[in-house]
């Protein structure tokens, strides 16, 4: 009988010492899991205003592109550089015809 007391008692002991290893870890994980939830968190707010950003000052990109692009249709010298950036001069607009009499 005391040989399966204390094997019993050894079993709870052992069963107690991994409940509470258990406890730490989970907790351990937990507090990993809500700081890096926080970091990501907080790195999606910066990029959502990155993008507000980018897309604000879009426009003025893109007007600054084509004045660009128009300089480049009278200095011939600039277009390899625009080229190389990926900046395609639009073609002018054709004149209007005169009205036949």
């Amino acid at each position: 009988m005391t040989d399966s007391n204390s094997e019993i008692s050894a079993l709870r002991k052992q069963v107690f010492a991994l409940l509470l290893a258990l406890v730490v870890v989970s907790g351990t994980v937990t507090v990993y899991l809500y700081r890096e939830a926080s970091v990501v968190g907080k790195e999606l707010n910066n990029y959502r205003q990155l993008i507000a950003n980018v897309e604000k000052s879009q426009p003025a990109v893109l007007a600054f592109a084509n004045q660009l692009g128009a300089y480049s249709m009278s200095h011939p010298d600039i277009r390899p550089v625009l080229a190389k950036y990926g900046i395609v001069p639009a073609p002018t607009q054709p004149l209007p015809a005169a009205p036949k009499k």
